[in-house]
């Protein structure tokens, strides 16, 4: 945002001016503060370059950063706003906010068209930390020498701002407290709070800012204000909100703040779409002007202390109503993620990950910290020997020749991680094994074993796909929880969500035991016998075979997760040996054969791969599994009796297999034919009973 007084004047008033006039209003107190910034923005060498606004979530920073632009603007000063909450936090994010603030295109230079004699505020500094060096070494250095810089976060300054010996001259760093007693009571005032309540108030409060404005709506309400003892409810914000959530207007209200509680954010179209309502305009008005609710470009959100105790006031107060919430939000989120493309797609995922948070099937195998502070992209040739190098580290030479391998055959595969600096910090390699050659598998122990296990136990149709998480890794912590895992979670299952033909795909991991629980409670599931070994390393690992349980049903299992419930109790991996088969076309071909001959004994028949189609489950009345397939058998000979170029196939597998004859020969004598022409009217008809029970399998759900 590009405030200028100067820029406003003899424009009609605004409503942003209305707002802006409220808010100085409301302000008091922070004269230390304001006397600091006047004093430099004055000054004809500013005693420092850059000023570090840090404090506790609700003390005030944004009011402060408002004040100041305010001074500002009226000593004619340009003022360029950066909030740290609606930035991408890559130094491409940051400079498209910039470039956004200071209206100009991509073309143009941010140093060429900065505004002369400006300021740049960035706030909630704490969501750029990955960004820190990049902005202290890079960015900010290019800036103009009479630039001032405000920055406010939760977090005091890196030690290097105060360290290094360019910047430590020219940086302030300024805590940011409770108001004093005095302040308090202004403040009160100007909220129309009786006098007779000021006592109560502070020391309820202490001074904390979030709290006194919490306060001070609930008495505009008209809630008489009892006496509160601090040692009874020392959590000022949990008793403050609490008493918000008992005092919302209306039921559907109550189900409008919660959305917002649950949602990374929140628009008046997810509202009226979660909540049901046709208008959802009045709802979303009320929850803008709710006093600890902020505003971004993606929608409303709590303050991130409000979010917290409402969370956990909902899963005391109605944990069954929460579960079903999280459900609907899950359900919207997955329907605009099959309508959306490129970028939009991780965007949404990253916020079904943010309905994860608290499940114990997520929580403890992601760095949170780390959540959104790097990102993923095609991986470069320059990349190529670093990524070599850390499979090395990590893993072996032996290992870092089958990566060589896979960067030449496969490039596109590989994803590099980068923080936000530019940095090569990890990548993924995800292997599409049906692109690769017979000389590319035997190059990989890891493609030869996933590939055995798919044959013998759900070989790969025409068509059908698989693939293989083969690598991936942070540099310095290999497979350990970084924002290595944070990436690769949310890039493989975009994958795996937007290939339909997929078949099987495969994960391998150096230390299967360590997130078996995770991918366990996800349905990627533990399969010994798909192991591999290269050098002395060897790897576990995990398989889904998504024809046994499809995207739509999986994803129905992703959604429970967003409940918070825990994984049903000890889930086990499907034994390939009873799940349902997916036989190749030989392997039907011959099954088919086979379960012919053995028509008139269903034990045999239960034995036969046929029996563990999908087909076969679907078409099951409570009979064993040989006798619907006794049936199944019968219903695709009767098929052939429909078509006149078809009786005499049918009447050759009648004789030879429904009701044989006692040999070949004497079926042949009964359909009056000669050997070799019945012969081939057999060999016929099981093809068209092959082709019959393939179609019926394929158009089994």
């Amino acid at each position: 945002m590009l405030s200028n007084a100067a820029a406003a004047a003899g424009q009609p008033p605004r409503l942003a001016d209305r707002l802006a006039a409220a808010r100085q209003r409301r302000f008091v107190g922070r004269q230390p503060e304001l006397e600091l910034f006047r004093t430099s923005l004055l000054a004809e060498t500013p005693p420092f370059a850059v000023l570090h606004l840090h404090g506790p979530g609700g003390v005030g920073k944004t009011s402060l950063l408002r004040e100041y632009a305010r001074i500002a603007a009226q000593a004619g000063r340009t003022v360029v706003s950066v909030d740290g909450r609606n930035v991408d936090p890559s130094p491409p994010g940051f400079l498209s906010a910039v470039r956004n603030a200071i209206q100009i295109d991509e073309t143009t230079a941010i140093v060429d068209a900065w505004p002369p004699d400006s300021l740049l505020f960035i706030d909630t500094y704490e969501a750029l930390a990955p960004l820190d060096t990049w902005l202290r070494e890079v960015f900010l250095p290019q800036l103009p020498a009479e630039t001032l810089v405000v920055v406010a976060g939760r977090n005091p300054p890196a030690p290097a701002w105060l360290t290094d010996l360019d910047w430590s001259d020219l940086t302030h760093s300024l805590p940011v407290q409770n108001l004093r007693p005095e302040e308090s009571q202004a403040y009160l005032t100007t909220r129309g709070v009786p006098d007779d309540h000021h006592a109560d108030v502070l020391a309820f409060t202490h001074g904390h800012p979030l709290a006194l404005a919490l306060i001070a709506d609930a008495l505009q309400r008209g809630e008489r204000l009892a006496r509160f003892n601090p040692k009874d409810a020392p959590d000022i914000l949990r008793v403050l909100l609490e008493r918000i959530v008992a005092d919302v207007p209306s039921p559907l209200h109550r189900r409008a703040l919660e959305v917002c509680v649950l949602s990374r954010s929140t628009t008046e179209e997810l509202l009226a779409q979660v909540l049901e309502v046709a208008d959802a305009r009045d709802l979303f008005e009320w929850l803008r002007h709710l006093s600890f609710i902020e505003q971004g470009p993606d929608g409303v959100y709590p303050h991130d202390l409000a979010r917290e105790v409402l969370n956990e006031d909902l899963r005391w107060r109605s944990p069954t109503g929460r579960r079903d919430l999280s459900v609907r939000l899950s359900t919207c989120l997955h329907h605009r993620f099959a309508q959306a493309h490129g970028i939009e797609q991780q965007r949404i995922w990253f916020d079904l990950f943010f309905l994860y948070r608290h499940n114990p099937v997520f929580r403890p195998f992601f760095d949170w910290s780390a959540y959104g502070t790097a990102y993923a992209e095609p991986a470069l040739p320059s990349d190529h020997p670093e990524i070599e190098a850390m499979v090395s580290k990590h893993f072996g030479h032996e290992s870092a020749a089958i990566a060589r391998h896979w960067l030449n055959r496969q490039p596109e595969a590989f994803l590099a991680y980068r923080d936000h600096s530019g940095a090569l910090f990890g990548f993924m390699c995800h292997l599409e094994l049906h692109r690769a050659t017979p000389e590319d598998i035997e190059t990989d122990p890891a493609a030869v074993a996933a590939l055995a296990f798919a044959e013998r136990h759900g070989p790969i149709r025409p068509g059908e796909e698989v693939a293989h998480l083969r690598f991936w890794m942070n540099r310095d912590v290999g497979q350990g929880v970084s924002a290595a895992l944070n990436l690769t979670a949310v890039n493989s299952t975009i994958y795996w969500t937007t290939h339909p033909k997929l078949a099987w795909n495969f994960i391998a991991i150096a230390d299967p035991d360590f997130l078996e629980p995770h991918f366990t409670g996800s349905h990627l599931w533990r399969y010994p016998e798909a192991d591999f070994t290269v050098g002395d390393q060897r790897f576990g690992v995990f398989a889904h075979d998504w024809r046994v349980e499809p995207i739509a049903d999986w994803l129905m299992m992703k959604k429970r997760l967003a409940t918070d419930a825990p994984p049903r109790a000890n889930p086990a991996a499907p034994n390939p040996d009873t799940t349902p088969a997916h036989l190749s076309d030989e392997q039907h071909l011959a099954a088919v054969r086979q379960a012919l001959r053995d028509f008139g004994r269903p034990s045999a028949l239960a034995r036969n791969p046929l029996a563990r189609t999908r087909l076969v489950a679907q078409a099951n009345e409570d009979d064993a599994p040989g006798v619907t397939l006794q049936r199944l058998l019968r219903e695709a000979v009767m098929s052939l009796r429909t078509s006149p170029r078809d009786l005499k196939l049918h009447r050759a597998l009648w004789h030879t297999y429904i009701e044989p004859a006692p040999t070949q020969e004497r079926a042949a004598e009964l359909l009056d034919l000669p050997f070799n022409t019945y012969r081939y009217h057999l060999a016929r008809g099981i093809e068209r009973v092959a082709d019959w029970l393939r179609q019926q399998d394929s158009s089994s759900p």
